[in-house]
């Protein structure tokens, strides 16, 4: 009998090893330049799910092979992937020998990248508008397409904001709770350190998280997933920043199971593209990996990245006819130096501790504990008992006094002159009024900025399992509690001694900012106006099971999440007295999704891909509190989103060929909207034009996108390729939708401050912000000595205004005072007078390209360059703009453009003209 054991063991052992010895198939990958084996390669098996990493000598293997012409593809971030077409005879194994991996010179282009994410919109503290770092890692060319060149225009993927994608740091959400968008300045400048990344497009199956419309991107920090080596750099462009320093060290994983990788970086400009526009930043990245053993392993990541930088201003067309679209209202000169009024400062450090465990070789266990804290700030200039400083404001141009009447073409010219002389901040002059104030020691105008210190505690668990062969699971489990304090900050007192802590548009209690402490003299560093906590407290989970086989893999996914907000006020407003201070009422969210997708293989080239989703999502904490700089009071008829998406792809890969046609659909309902604005006939029963500060809260929105993306991938030779993309989409507000306003003057006089305004006639309006058409045709050539060359032409269409959604409710066309419609305001007046602006459609042709050298045969060191000019001929276009809400009756706004150039006409952004981008780097 011990024989016999013997025997099978021996022959069991003698069939394992042949096994082992003889795979369906091996190779191993190599560095074209340096022609050293490369770890961590990803070989996969297109038809199926079967993947294989490369060791420490580059060799791979599949022990099995499915039968018929399969496609193999081998790749790794920073090189060209390699495609072969395989074709088994008989079960025969395959030996592919030495796989070479050529430098992706073109991922230069990455670091200009940063010029699009960092340049946002947002006036408050808030994260990027922009969705193109939300494609830094992707390699499909649609959207390449839509990150680097369509996304200078502010193009969005689907029409989706980037709050419907999910930014993950070792599977830890980037996401604010604030308002629900990443931050990209809490890891500018490490673009070296954040290379490794995965991503999904739209609802697809993420290897992490549950994910949303948009789609997942995640960033890996692990240190032994870092290429061993050295880099430095050095930039320059004319964008946001002028000069780019940084510099990088990997040190692979060493045979004491210890690795580390250190990135710095400094990016500064005295003036960006737009005047007055100065940036300075530095970022520090460092991660240590310590391997305890086969099992388990410790990694700590640590990210320090500070940006300071220059806004600025949205200007009506009225003041870039006479100023050009260059112009920023928001500096002027002191000292000879020029000094930004709004300065976004960001400082935001976050410590990350990653556990990886493998329980068996089939399962998976990763946990992170992260902690995040520091300050976003936005400074702006505030004044009692003084003029307005902006050079723009309104009664300082031509079209007031146009307005008034009464003004000769040559006096208005007069003026219009007067303004060019005055374009810019006096800085000297508002030091000058407060040493002459009439309250001695009383600063007239000061410094401030609005300010968030966010303290973050985040957890989360990842289980990876190969349940069988065919069936796949995905579980995972994610806890944040945030402490936000938002405090409005006295930066500089500007030679005052103090600030009084009132509201001067207010008498009495309702001036105070805090009835606690009436009266305060403010001095720098101190808070005033507002001050405030927000507390968020979230949990969510999910599950995913993926299905492979011959010819469909399919996968189905739930998840659950909680959410709490509260907010807690540390001032006692004269206005609110009563529900401002201390803890509100905390508000709870118990959301849901689904979500499955089918994927059918026709053959080893040719798919078909369906995906579908519905989720709730909680309102962000932006959107919970409709005036939480104030009081505690609850928005109004607040609900959960409901988001549902689904698309549907015919997706070919061939060695030389690929494309992917897909078509898209999405809807989202009951999203929340605040915004703030001075306005004239809200409010007042009588419906005149006094002004009042008012929130505006919007609810019940609805919006449609629906559209297709083409993407296409010629290799017309071995140094040749061909690329197209087009996008198509009609993004709409599907619905009409609620508003009412928060009216500070009506509380302060003892009246409800809500003001129910009713539907807002929104429907079929289109979503603003972005081009709905856009179209790219590129050609590259690689040479086989290491350079490269690129051309693309775009164009970009149908992008629409911001439309203000109180003159689209029923007070601007009918007088409150009789019940009837204001004299002209016939439904085809109205209807001219509200018409949604369209921009005018535009094409930008961008250039690239790029060369690399061996300099040491013995170390295998290299030097290169990428290069790019953006918007060659210089062509000038708007990315966005915003209808003002000042004017919100048909008489006011009617009497306002009379003269055609409107004091309250539209704001306008504009995008950069001919810009350049040159990095030269070394790596060692």
């Amino acid at each position: 009998m011990k024989k016999l054991v013997l025997s099978t063991l021996l022959v069991l052992q003698a069939v394992f090893v042949f096994a082992q010895q003889n795979p369906a198939l091996k190779g191993k990958v190599i560095d074209a330049k340096s022609q050293k084996p490369l770890q961590n390669v990803v070989a996969t098996i297109q038809s199926t799910n079967q993947s294989a990493l490369t060791d420490f000598d580059g060799n791979f293997v599949f022990q099995s092979l499915p039968g018929g012409e399969q496609v193999l593809v081998v790749k790794s971030t920073g090189y060209n992937q390699q495609t072969f077409v395989l074709e088994p005879n008989n079960g025969e194994p395959l030996d592919l020998g030495v796989v070479v991996l050529e430098e992706d010179v073109t991922s230069e282009q990455q670091l200009s990248l940063v010029t699009i994410t960092e340049n946002d919109l947002g006036d408050d503290n808030s994260g990027s508008e922009s969705t193109s770092g939300l494609l830094q890692a992707t390699r499909d060319t649609y959207q390449q397409a839509a990150a680097f060149n369509w996304g200078l225009a502010r193009f969005r993927i689907r029409g989706l904001d980037n709050e419907y994608g999910v930014t993950m740091i070792n599977g830890i959400s980037m996401n604010k709770l604030y308002d629900g968008r990443p931050q990209w300045s809490n890891w500018g400048g490490l673009n070296d350190a954040t290379r490794n990344q995965e991503f999904t497009m739209g609802s697809a199956p993420s290897d992490y998280t549950f994910g949303s419309a948009l789609g997942t991107q995640e960033i890996n920090t692990r240190a032994s997933f870092y290429r061993p080596g050295s880099r430095i750099s050095m930039s320059g462009t004319n964008t946001n920043y002028s000069w780019r320093m940084m510099g990088t060290h990997a040190s692979g994983m060493n045979k004491d199971g210890w690795a580390f990788v250190v990135s710095a970086s400094r990016r500064w400009a005295e003036e960006g593209y737009f005047e007055g526009t100065d940036y300075a930043a530095n970022s520090i990245f460092a991660s240590v990996e310590k391997r305890i053993n086969e099992k388990h392993s410790l990694n700590l990541t640590a990210i320090y990245a500070q940006n300071s930088r220059g806004k600025s201003s949205p200007n009506t067309k009225e003041v870039n006819d006479l100023m050009g679209i260059e112009y920023n209202s928001y500096w002027g000169y002191q000292g000879g130096k020029k000094r930004n009024s709004r300065d976004k400062d960001v400082e935001e450090p976050i410590v990350m501790l990653s556990h990886y465990w493998k329980i068996t070789e089939k399962t998976s266990l990763n946990t992170n504990v992260a902690f995040q804290t520091g300050s976003i700030g936005n400074s702006r200039l505030d004044f009692q008992l003084g003029n307005n400083p902006d050079p723009t404001y309104y009664r300082n141009l031509p079209s007031y006094f146009s307005n008034l009447g009464g003004y000769t073409p040559l006096q208005l010219e007069e003026i219009g002159n007067t303004f060019r002389l005055n374009s810019q901040i006096d800085w000297d002059a508002m030091y000058i009024a407060n040493q002459n104030s009439a309250f001695p020691g009383r600063s007239v105008y000061v410094l401030y900025e609005d300010r968030t210190d966010d303290n973050q505690l985040s957890a989360n668990t990842i289980l990876n399992s190969s349940i069988s062969e065919n069936v796949s699971l995905t579980a995972g489990a994610n806890f944040r509690k945030l402490r936000s304090h938002n405090y409005q900050n006295l930066l500089d007192l500007m030679g005052g001694q103090y600030f009084l802590d009132i509201d001067p548009f207010y008498t009495g209690n309702a001036s105070q900012s805090d009835l606690n402490n009436p009266n305060r003299q403010v001095g720098e560093n101190e808070s005033y106006g507002y001050n405030y906590l927000l507390h968020a407290l979230t949990f969510d989970g999910f599950t995913q099971f993926k299905f492979t086989y011959d010819k469909a893999d399919f996968y189905l996914a739930q998840s659950f999440s909680r959410t709490e907000y509260q907010r807690e006020g540390i001032y006692r407003n004269g206005i609110y007295a009563d529900n401002s201070f201390g803890k509100g009422e905390s508000i709870t969210f118990e959301n849901f999704g689904f979500k499955g997708g089918l994927t059918y293989k026709l053959n080893g080239r040719n798919y078909l891909d369906f995906n579908g989703l519905y989720q709730t999502k909680a309102p962000s904490l932006r959107n919970s509190f409709s005036n939480a700089r104030m009081n505690n009071v609850i928005t109004p008829d607040l609900q959960s989103e409901s988001i549902t998406s689904a698309d549907a792809s015919y997706i070919l890969r061939a060695p030389k060929f690929k494309a992917r046609l897909t078509g898209f659909y999405s809807k989202i309902q009951d999203a929340t909207e605040i915004s703030f604005f001075y306005g004239e006939g809200i409010g007042s029963d009588d419906g005149g034009d006094e002004d009042t500060f008012v929130s505006e809260i919007v609810t019940g929105i609805e919006k449609q996108n629906m559209g297709a993306e083409l993407g296409l991938e010629y290799q017309i030779t071995s140094t040749i390729k061909a690329t197209a993309a087009a996008s198509y989409g009609q993004y709409i507000y599907s619905d009409n939708a609620k508003l009412k306003t928060n009216d500070d003057a009506l509380a302060a006089a003892g009246n409800e401050s809500l003001t129910d305004f009713g539907t807002v006639y929104i429907k079929n309006y289109h979503q603003p912000g972005m081009p709905q058409t856009a179209a790219s045709f590129g050609l590259e050539y690689r040479d086989p000595n290491f350079w490269w060359i690129g051309a693309n032409v775009n164009y970009l269409a149908n992008s629409y205004i911001d439309v203000a959604s109180i003159l689209r409710t029923d007070n601007f066309s009918i007088d409150s005072t009789t019940g009837d419609n204001y004299s002209g305001a016939t439904p085809e007046t109205v209807k001219d007078i509200l018409e949604q602006e369209k921009f005018d459609s535009f094409t930008l042709v961008n250039l690239t390209g790029g060369k690399s050298w061996r300099i040491s045969k013995a170390n295998r060191n290299t030097v290169g360059f990428f290069a790019s000019v953006n918007n060659v001929f210089d062509v000038t276009y708007k990315t966005g703009g915003f209808e003002q809400s000042r004017k919100a009756t048909f008489p006011d706004l009617q009497a306002d453009q009379a003269n055609g150039t409107p004091s309250f006409g539209s704001k306008y952004f504009y995008g950069y003209g001919r810009t350049f981008f040159v990095n030269f780097y070394i790596n060692f």
